[in-house]
């Protein structure tokens, strides 16, 4: 009766998930109408502008077919990629960073298309492999090209922590598809050599400080190590159940640098405690294990490898940013999605979320609301 009663497209709508990425979104604008000392702008009114665009494009998204994804896969890729050869050649400056085009009415982060592009790649690319094949070496450089060249072109901006985003998510579709467990493990004690090379002769000079800071951030707590301690001092002085709404110091007296981005976590556990941080993490975490359940519930190769590797997207971006404001990893520059002020990241996650919409709705046996 209730599925004659609602239209079709929005009976198989996952309501359950789009009502609790709802909530965190418009948690985050709660959290920047606080950072910015009880005011809508500048930061809670456009982002929740931006919030419910977006959200409405996603859900028309999810409207298109799976085959669509699988066939612009690729031809996506190539044109992201030459995107991002156009921004070394002629992109923005801004903040010492190369990462933006202008295009005169809009301007794009190229390198934040890629994070689910090179998902979708990697997976098309294992779905038209034969099975018999994925064990093999010629299973293998492809794809390691596949994500090398955009993650060198973004290590060029500099914007390490987005390169770093582009190679989990096309490392975690490669594991899936069943390469061998001992090429990673191979690869992860050849990383480990090689990153003390990398820290003295590829990384930037900012980006080194950041990583002999998170290694040591007492070194220099008033320089470079100023924005780990004070999120740890934020973290820590919210306590159990925070101080509460709008109370929050650290942020409030501008003790907390980037409070309403990259370290917004800090702003809001300072004023609404472990509890609060708890029951976002478990938000994040329940959105993340119904992506999961996609991709179980598909039936072709294509589906399960996007769905699993657009859920751990998401996921790398949640634990990466959690990491780094704690001061359990370096300063990357990764915000938390749907919280932190910025369109970037929040455009990223609703995209990978119009994809599963999408894989979901083909797969899904029963209509409900």
């Amino acid at each position: 009766m209730r599925s004659r009663i609602v239209p079709e497209p929005l009976a198989k709508l996952p309501w359950k998930v789009l009502l609790l990425v709802i909530a965190i979104g418009c948690f985050g604008q709660v959290v920047l109408y606080s950072a910015a000392g009880g005011s809508l702008r500048p930061w809670a009114l456009s982002q929740g502008l931006r919030f419910f665009v977006l959200l409405g494009g996603a859900i028309l998204l999810s409207r298109v077919p799976e085959k669509v994804w699988k066939d612009c896969a690729l031809p996506a890729y190539a044109i992201i990629t030459i995107s991002l050869l156009a921004v070394e050649l002629l992109g923005k400056v801004s903040g010492g960073s190369q990462r933006w085009l202008d295009l005169g009415f809009i301007r794009l982060q190229p390198s934040e298309f890629m994070k689910p592009v090179i998902v979708l790649a990697c997976a098309k690319f294992y779905d038209m492999l034969p099975p018999g094949e994925t064990r093999r070496f010629s299973a293998i450089w492809p794809a390691a090209l596949l994500i090398g060249i955009p993650a060198a072109l973004v290590m060029l901006q500099p914007d390490l922590g987005t390169a770093l985003m582009i190679c989990a998510g096309g490392g975690t579709v490669m594991f899936l598809a069943g390469i061998p467990l001992r090429l990673f493990i191979g690869g992860g004690l050849a990383f480990s050599v090689a990153t003390p090379l990398a820290v003295n002769f590829l990384l930037h000079d900012y980006q080194r400080n950041r990583v002999l800071i998170f290694l040591d951030p007492e070194s220099d707590p008033l320089g470079t190590g100023y924005h780990i301690s004070q999120s740890k001092i934020a973290i820590g002085s919210g306590g159990i159940w925070g101080k509460g709404f709008l109370q929050g110091t650290q942020s409030h007296l501008d003790y907390l640098p980037e409070g309403h981005t990259d370290f917004v976590f800090a702003t809001m556990a300072e004023e609404w405690g472990l509890v609060g941080g708890c029951l976002l993490i478990l938000a994040f975490l329940l959105v993340i294990r119904w992506g999961i359940d996609v991709g179980q519930r598909a039936t072709g190769r294509f589906a399960r490898l996007t769905a699993a590797g657009l859920a751990t997207t998401i996921f790398f971006y949640v634990a990466i940013n959690l990491s780094m404001v704690m001061g359990l990893a370096p300063v990357v520059g990764i915000p938390l999605p749907l919280v932190s002020f910025g369109s970037s990241a929040q455009m990223t996650v609703l995209l990978c979320l119009a994809i599963l919409m999408s894989i979901d709705r083909q797969n899904r046996k029963t209509v409900g609301w």
